[in-house]
């Protein structure tokens, strides 16, 4: 490599760079370290030599102590042409993530890691190497358990790669199940529950599918041709939504939730009326009862029927 002068831009940037670079790799020869920034081996050599001349000011302005400059190992750069750092200015001792820190970042990147899309992106790979590598200790191992969805996240992840829809058994709550036929779009999950958002074959739009309702999952031989369609909000409201109306008190209405949030409220004074947008007319009932009566459904009837059913099948469990 021919030398050229390095612009004092050029070499403020690169002695930027070889500090932490120093601190990443230990030990490193001067030739090795001369071809990663592209430089010769006298320009290398000649930046680490200005680095002991570079530290941290006093509140005055001037360094007080020695160890307040970088420092190299002389010996091993003259003898051996080798570049170690000694002292890195305090720099090594960033905070860093404690080992159970760690391994709940660890544990996250591996729920990640099954997102059809992102396991298999490299991305994922590279941040579990590095937080294993920048915790103060060594972070406990952590293995993610499989849940019941695993496998219908595996096929979907299948599914979209090989550009074909797949096939399940749905059981929507309180129905009859239904053999659904669907172009995979997204995986998400929210509140710790998964969900497939696709075309529907069976009811000729957008749905959404919780995954802990699926089974039977196989992958068809039928080309994915509505993958361009667009995709609602995972819980925004659709023109088939069902209308579900309540009566609550003023202060019980931030209890509802996501559900507040495509509701039309009405009414003044101690009570309010809300108009809940809801796929299914049915699962209200599983808001009523966590509220424990503070709640009234007023409409439509097979709400309120179905939400005395759940209410009264929860009794018998005590009886």
């Amino acid at each position: 490599m021919s030398a050229r002068p390095l612009l004092a831009t050029d070499r403020a940037s690169l002695i930027l760079q070889l500090v932490p670079y120093l601190i990443s790799r230990g030990e490193v020869s001067v030739a090795d370290a001369a071809e990663d920034f592209e430089v010769t081996p006298e320009q290398m050599r000649a930046m680490v030599e200005k680095l002991t001349v570079i530290g941290l000011p006093g509140d005055g302005g001037f360094w007080q102590m020695a160890n307040d400059l970088f420092d190299i190992d002389w010996d091993l750069l003259d003898e051996q042409d080798h570049i170690s750092l000694t002292n890195a200015v305090g720099l090594e001792r960033t905070p860093r993530l404690t080992a159970r820190e760690a391994a709940a970042l660890l544990a996250g990147l591996q729920l990640a890691a099954s997102l059809p899309g992102v396991g298999d992106s490299g991305v994922v790979q590279g941040l579990l190497a590095k937080l294993a590598r920048g915790a103060s200790s060594a972070p406990a191992d952590v293995i993610v358990a499989p849940s019941a969805v695993d496998e219908v996240r595996t096929t979907v992840s299948d599914a979209i790669r090989a550009g074909v829809a797949v096939s399940f058994t749905y059981q929507a709550p309180d129905a009859a199940p239904t053999t659904r036929t669907v172009d995979p779009v997204k995986v998400h999950i929210a509140d710790g529950q998964w969900y497939l958002q696709g075309w529907c074959h069976l009811r000729e739009a957008i749905r959404t599918f919780h995954l802990d309702r699926v089974s039977s999952v196989t992958l068809t031989n039928i080309p994915i041709a509505h993958a361009g369609e667009p995709v609602p909000g995972l819980f925004a409201s659709a023109e088939s939504d069902a209308v579900v109306e309540v009566r609550c008190r003023a202060d019980v209405l931030p209890l509802l939730g996501d559900y507040l949030d495509r509701a039309s409220v009405t009414g003044s004074g101690e009570y309010r009326s809300a108009a809940l947008r809801v796929a299914d007319e049915r699962s209200i009932k599983r808001v009523a009862a966590r509220l424990g009566g503070d709640v009234e459904i007023t409409a439509p009837a097979a709400a309120r029927a179905s939400a005395a059913s759940w209410a009264e099948a929860g009794l018998a469990q005590y009886r």
